[in-house]
């Protein structure tokens, strides 16, 4: 298959393009930079110049494609209403290319999009009032194409996908932990939080592209619910450190920003055991846990990238891809 995929240079996309490869997909990547274009030439795929604003280019590449991979997303998250305009814009373009072919149109939301409080499943609604609300719209539009003989269908990933050079959410906690000489969690810390590792994701989106039915919502989840607690003891044990409950305020103060004390409070399990029955799959690789024990995430240079990207006051709404 000829897969034309946006994302492909950013922390997940080169595990799933390298899993595409591997498998004997033809992958063409969307690369907005030099350095973009370098990354996916080294996985083996061939770099399409333009980018998420590019509507034109993205016409292009689905219209060259057997199938397209959305996992690019990216503008200010301080202003959703872009963010959503962006998005949809984007899917539309891609999806537009695809209609009446029957072709396989796999796109990327998150399960922050989902109900807190208990364990939300693959046929439960998206909350409105969740925050990650602006991802939802982009679900909406690119299963709408379900309905135009193209196989849409939308995975949604897990708050943290690990595996090597992580700079998600959980390098936030370990270097504020440093930082503090504590690491921390909110209120008792049962609060749950799903995982999978990086290398699972990529594995569930191929097999998206390669077979799943048009109007599928799928959940890239390998581990529902791990409590942040967990996640707190396990990073103290690696740096030798105690662990301390703290109130929101004083979150909000250990990590340096309210935003990402916010996230950190929420109990979001999801289960992915109907997406695991759909496809065949099921993870195989290492935990959350495990990942902090023997992976990259207490290296010099996984505290030096945490620093950079998570420094207190920072703002972290950025540009951002999978």
């Amino acid at each position: 298959m000829r897969v034309f995929v946006t994302g492909g240079s950013g922390q997940t996309g080169p595990t799933v393009v390298a899993e595409l490869v591997a498998a004997g997909h033809t992958v063409t990547g969307l690369a907005r930079s030099d350095t973009a274009a370098a990354r996916l030439e080294s996985l083996g795929a061939t770099p399409h110049r333009g980018s998420l604003d590019d509507l034109d280019s993205l016409r292009r590449g689905a219209e060259n494609a057997d199938g397209v991979l959305h996992m690019a997303y990216g503008g200010d998250f301080a202003d959703p209403d872009d963010l959503i305009r962006r998005d949809c814009a984007a899917i539309e373009a891609l999806g537009q290319a695809l209609v009446g072919s029957g072709k396989p149109f796999v796109s990327t939301s998150g399960t922050l999009v989902m109900p807190t409080g208990r364990v939300c499943t693959e046929q439960d609604a998206p909350d409105p009032d969740s925050v990650a609300a602006f991802r939802i719209p982009g679900e909406q539009a690119c299963l709408r194409f379900a309905d135009r003989e193209v196989r849409a269908a939308v995975v949604r990933l897990a708050p943290t996908v690990h595996g090597p050079g992580d700079y998600g959410f959980i390098p936030a906690l370990i270097a504020a932990a440093r930082r503090a000489g504590v690491s921390a969690y909110i209120g008792d810390g049962v609060n749950r939080w799903p995982a999978i590792h990086r290398a699972d994701a990529a594995r569930l989106f191929r097999l998206a592209l390669e077979g799943a039915p048009s109007g599928s919502v799928l959940h890239g989840v390998g581990e529902s619910a791990v409590t942040i607690k967990s996640i707190a003891e396990q990073i103290a044990q690696v740096l030798d450190i105690p662990t301390i409950s703290l109130t929101l305020d004083q979150a909000a103060e250990h990590l340096g920003n309210p935003f990402l004390a916010g996230f950190f409070s929420l109990d979001v399990p999801v289960s992915s055991r109907h997406t695991q029955a759909l496809l065949g799959w099921a993870p195989e690789y290492a935990t959350l846990l495990e990942n902090l024990r023997t992976g990259d995430y207490f290296t010099a240079q996984a505290s030096i990238r945490a620093e950079e990207i998570w420094l207190p006051h920072h703002n972290p709404h950025q540009c951002s891809q999978h």
